[in-house]
């Protein structure tokens, strides 16, 4: 298993499967095989990426610890990116589909309706991530600044499960489904952090342990 998640054609292959969806949906725009709505369904249908990348993205962590796999790790930042790609395909639907570049009737829409306003956000909040995803920003940032700053990505991730549950109004169960995978994430980050912190105290305070600044940040 290691041999094959370290192996460079796994990533590309993992890349190509990512593509997949826009490769339907290319497809299926080609047929005329967009439903009644094709702006709907695209927007919806892109929308959905984007908050299964995001919960891909945050399933890394936790799927390294548990099934002690550490080399996951090399597809997170890629997950990321799509995350970001699908948001970027379904703002520009938004954009140019279904207002037609109209910034002023946008701008209106965003400060007005409550599901488009934190979608916006959650969107926006993607940005500094994806700029910043290299591993030369890393080095710029450094570590614990960096990983500060892509703790966005638990919020974005909230803000695309409330759009979600917002715009569709009566069938909420696919945005209630979402919402119970990002909750049981981020909750599980929550308790690594508790039980990390326990463990850090109990070391301070075993004979002849010290706390450090490091072990408390």
């Amino acid at each position: 298993m290691n041999s094959l998640l370290t192996s460079k054609w796994t990533k590309v292959v993992v890349f190509l499967f990512c593509l997949v969806p826009l490769e339907m949906l290319v497809l299926r725009a080609v047929r005329g095989n967009l439903t009644a709505n094709p702006i709907e369904f695209i927007t919806h249908t892109t929308g959905d990426w984007t908050l299964r990348f995001l919960v891909i993205t945050l399933a890394i962590t936790p799927l390294r610890s548990i099934l002690r796999l550490p080399q996951l790790i090399r597809f997170r930042r890629m997950f990321g990116l799509f995350a970001f790609f699908y948001a970027c395909l379904h703002f520009s639907t938004w954009i140019g589909l279904d207002k037609f570049f109209d910034w002023t009737e946008m701008w209106k829409d965003v400060q007005k309706r409550r599901f488009i306003t934190v979608g916006f956000t959650g969107f926006v909040l993607m940005i500094p991530l994806a700029i910043t995803s290299t591993a030369g920003w890393i080095r710029r940032l450094g570590g614990k600044r960096w990983q500060m700053l892509h703790r966005a990505i638990y919020f974005s991730a909230i803000a695309g499960v409330i759009h979600y549950y917002w715009l569709v109004k009566s069938d909420v169960r696919k945005p209630l489904q979402y919402a119970a995978m990002v909750g049981m994430l981020l909750a599980w980050r929550l308790g690594s952090w508790i039980y990390g912190r326990g463990r850090r105290v109990a070391a301070g305070s075993a004979p002849g342990g010290e706390i450090t600044t490091a072990e408390t940040a």
